[in-house]
C-alpha cells in the first residue's frame, strides 16, 4: 500500500485504493483495481459504500462520501498496516543487576516467560518488573543457552539475545533493519 501523499493530483486513483483497501478488510465492499478511471466499477464500489454507511446512494463521490471513505479507510489501515517496531535499548555498558527494579526488567520478563512457555527450557519469573532471584535464575538459563556470560544481570548483550529471540518464540515478524522478514520487503 502506497502512503496517501503518493496519490496527489490523484483523487480516483486515491478513492480506488482507499475502496480497495475496505474491500480487503470487509467483503461487502466492492475489490477494485486503482486505475484512475471513474468508470462503471468505481461507480458500483462507491454505491455499495454509499448503501453500507447509510449515505443517498448515488455513485458519485461528493464531499461527504469522500469524507466518509476517508474515515474508514484510516479506520482500517489499522487492520492492514504493520505496527512500527518498538526499539528498546539499554545504554552502553549499562546492567540492570539483582533487586533493581524498571520497566525494562518487566519486559524482560515476559519475554523470559514467553521463551520458556514455547522451549521449555527457561524457567518462566513472575511478572513483578523487579530483577529478583527467579528473573535472576531465568536470566542465567537464558544467557548458558546463547554462550552469554552468565551473570544472572540483564546487560546490553542479554537485552539484544532476548530481543531477537521473541519474535520467533511468539510468531511475531521479525524486523532486521530495513528489511522486513514475512515474505515482502517494505
Amino acid at each position: 500500500m502506497k502512503p496517501t501523499s503518493s496519490f496527489l493530483g490523484q483523487p480516483i486513483r486515491s478513492l480506488q485504493t482507499m475502496l480497495r483497501v475496505l474491500s480487503e478488510h470487509n467483503a461487502e465492499h466492492k475489490t477494485l483495481i486503482p486505475d484512475g478511471i471513474y468508470g462503471p466499477d468505481t461507480m458500483s464500489a462507491v454505491r455499495i459504500f454509499q448503501q453500507k454507511n447509510r449515505l443517498p446512494i448515488t455513485g458519485v463521490t461528493d464531499q461527504l462520501t469522500w469524507e466518509a471513505v476517508v474515515a474508514a479507510y484510516e479506520l482500517a489501515l489499522v487492520e492492514v498496516t504493520l505496527p512500527e517496531t518498538l526499539q528498546v535499548l539499554l545504554n552502553p555498558n549499562a546492567s540492570v543487576t539483582h533487586g533493581q527494579s524498571g520497566p525494562i526488567v518487566y519486559l524482560a520478563q515476559v519475554i523470559l516467560t514467553v521463551l520458556g512457555d514455547n522451549y521449555h527450557c527457561i524457567p518462566s519469573p513472575p511478572i513483578t518488573g523487579i530483577l529478583d532471584a527467579a528473573t535472576s535464575d531465568a536470566l542465567e538459563h537464558f544467557q548458558q543457552l546463547s554462550g552469554l556470560p552468565i551473570t544472572g544481570d540483564l546487560d546490553r548483550h542479554t537485552w539484544k539475545h532476548l530481543a531477537l529471540q521473541f519474535p520467533m518464540a511468539s510468531n511475531l515478524p521479525i524486523n532486521e533493519g530495513t528489511r522486513e522478514v514475512y515474505g515482502k520487503k517494505r
